[in-house]
């Protein structure tokens, strides 16, 4: 049996060994650097084409941006759909409490920032649809299917219930968002299991503020708390992932059954974090699959 820790190791350089793709159009949707989509174009002559909007891992911190996931939005673009690849604010441009300055330490840069991350990815969201029409014409936001990994897959989960959330919620929505659904590939999904197992050294408690703020601000940001949501919504995992264990969709996919929601789960055999967005991989092709089934 190979080595989980090696086996690791060579998928993410795999995954990291890519060179990035330029896109055919970025577009600000705020004043900050990492408020920017990158829009790939659907090859194969189409004149329109169902939206992908594509959140990118990376443990929610600053170090991994949309570059890494540049090769799979391509490869998506290349599948015939229409792609937004989502950059938002991650890490901290100054220390936290506690932290060195650079907002690193023994375990890396911290986990995102409250609330500017989640600031983010609500106003990208809705600014989508009319970004999308000037930058990438083909593009049909009608059919809109949100997918991300790792980090970025809690993300699309979350924008997906945004109308699920607390009513005080500056990021309520009065009604579920217009999607096609969601495909979550090895999301944290679930903050609680997330932190039981140390996820990401601590990603999750450092995305909230730290552990004074965690069990108030995860009512507004768990996916495995904000349900049912009423969208369709599939998750594709690895059985060998020890970056998310299993063990974290699986409490999500739990939670959706008790609250009465079907969650779809697709659990890849022999495969771990990151050839889900690595278009070397044959993974990934099933991963363009899933998408495809609800875009279409």
């Amino acid at each position: 049996m190979p080595d989980p820790v090696a086996r690791d190791a060579a998928e993410a350089e795999s995954l990291f060994s890519h060179p990035a793709v330029e896109p055919d159009a970025s577009v600000a949707y705020g004043a900050h650097p990492d408020q920017v989509v990158d829009f790939y174009a659907p090859r194969g002559g189409r004149e329109t084409a169902p939206l992908v909007v594509v959140f990118h891992g990376g443990a929610w911190r600053a170090p991994y941006d949309r570059r890494h996931v540049s090769p799979f939005a391509d490869y998506l673009a290349r599948t015939g759909l229409a792609v937004a690849s989502v950059e938002y604010r991650r890490g901290r441009d100054i220390p936290q409490q506690g932290q060195p300055e650079g907002g690193g330490g023994a375990s890396g840069p911290v986990a995102g920032r409250w609330p500017e991350t989640f600031d983010d990815v609500a106003t990208v969201l809705d600014a989508l649809p009319g970004l999308a029409r000037e930058a990438l014409p083909q593009a049909d936001p009608r059919r809109t299917v949100l997918t991300g990994h790792s980090a970025g897959g809690h993300l699309a989960l979350w924008a997906a219930a945004r109308h699920v959330l607390p009513a005080e919620s500056p990021w309520r929505l009065d009604g579920p968002p217009p999607l096609r659904g969601v495909v979550a590939l090895s999301p944290i999904a679930d903050f609680e299991r997330a932190v039981e197992l140390d996820v990401c050294s601590g990603a999750a408690v450092q995305l909230l503020g730290g552990e004074s703020e965690f069990k108030e601000r995860r009512g507004h940001t768990d996916p495995a708390v904000l349900l049912p949501t009423g969208i369709a919504t599939a998750v594709v995992h690895g059985r060998t992932d020890i970056v998310v264990p299993p063990a974290v969709v699986e409490a999500f996919v739990e939670a959706a059954a008790r609250a009465g929601e079907t969650v779809g789960l697709t659990v890849l055999e022999d495969v771990g974090h990151f050839p889900l967005v690595d278009p070397a991989a044959d993974a990934c092709a099933v991963v363009a699959e899933e998408i495809a089934q609800l875009a279409w």
